[in-house]
């Protein structure tokens, strides 16, 4: 790297502040360009200082960490690592956060934190450094609906358009990194539900994917549950994968649960959950990528096309980070790619022929 990225670390305990920031003036590939006390200070400092990256804790006094998030993004946009508690609240908290638009988050270890941090070191350092590459200003984007129609180079060919079979129909999404903010703006936009269920693979660890089904459901205004094994697909609801577990759906229409080992790294992974999907639903699933790291979610969209069912994308204009939808466009199993804010639409038609 030929330049330090300069970090803006934000934290009310004085403690935490040093120690972070001692180990981040540890590594060459850093500087740190400033420390903020509270909420208040760290958009001042976000304005003033334009760091590359912001390490935020979530409980401060004044604005906390969601409020500060939100007005760092109108203000100056910023890539966004959460710091978070390992506990019920702060697993709510850090996911208030992640939907206002903070990239990625760390969880402190449990107990006291030690003064050098060496529990989260790594971790800390690898997410400050992908966050800094991310598009933050992309899930704030909003595009012209009197234009509906994206630009050809938006766009994949479609699938021939015809009316789904008779039957429940099922709505697999899948995210990563930016993945809650996506989330938040895309099932709220899922208004017909009368004949579909929804399941969404967020890569998210164990007791944060709780927080996340309580967000949605907040936002979207029907059920939202974390899927437990024996669970039943009905329409009108959607479930999340709990972390630590992929998601099987059964020939039954019921949700089995698995440890079997991470695949790209991740469990769940969404490409179990797809290809599940493809083999239950066939004509009547519709997969969906939104923003992510990697390359998780091509080869399950590859078998729900195949299976006759249907196939979006996120833009990488919208993407916070355009991995996940970029490998399933270059795979050539995408029938539309689409801005953020068009996505529930497209596939509330899609479900609702």
């Amino acid at each position: 790297m030929s330049q330090r990225l300069r970090v803006l670390v934000v934290d009310d305990s004085a403690f935490m502040r040093g120690a972070i920031s001692r180990v981040l003036s540890s590594d060459s590939r850093f500087e740190v360009a400033g420390q903020a006390k509270d909420g208040e200070e760290a958009v001042k400092l976000a304005v003033e200082l334009r760091p590359d990256v912001i390490s935020m804790d979530f409980n401060m006094p004044g604005l906390n960490g969601a409020e500060a998030t939100r007005a760092i993004l109108a203000r100056q946009p910023t890539p966004i690592v959460m710091l978070s508690a390992h506990t019920s609240d702060g697993a709510a908290a850090t996911v208030q956060a992640l939907a206002a638009g903070a990239v990625d988050f760390v969880e402190k270890p449990d107990g006291e934190v030690s003064a050098n941090l060496s529990a989260i070191r790594e971790q800390l350092v690898e997410k400050l450094l992908s966050a800094a590459g991310a598009n933050v200003r992309g899930s704030m984007t909003v595009v012209d609906v009197a234009s509906s129609e994206p630009p050809m180079s938006r766009r994949a060919p479609r699938s021939p358009s015809k009316p789904m079979p008779a039957g429940l129909r099922v709505i697999v999404i899948a995210s990563s990194t930016g993945g809650p903010a996506a989330l938040v703006r895309v099932l709220p936009e899922i208004t017909a539900l009368t004949r579909a269920a929804v399941i969404v693979v967020q890569h998210m660890s164990a007791g944060f994917t709780s927080a996340l089904a309580n967000q949605l459901a907040e936002q979207s205004g029907y059920p939202v549950h974390e899927a437990k094994a024996g669970d039943e697909l009905a329409a009108g609801s959607a479930w999340v994968a709990p972390g630590g577990f992929h998601l099987v759906i059964e020939r039954n229409g019921t949700v089995s649960l698995s440890e079997a080992p991470p695949l790209h790294g991740v469990r769940p992974a969404a490409d179990v959950t797809f290809k599940s999907a493809a083999q239950v639903y066939g004509a009547r699933a519709v997969g969906v990528v939104l923003t992510g790291m990697g390359r998780d979610g091509a080869l399950g969209l590859a078998a729900i096309k195949a299976g006759g069912g249907r196939t979006v994308a996120q833009d990488k204009a919208t993407c916070t980070v355009y991995g996940m939808p970029k490998a399933a466009v270059e795979m050539g199993v995408v029938d539309e790619v689409l801005p953020l804010d068009q996505i529930g639409r497209s596939v509330t038609r899609l479900v609702s022929s």
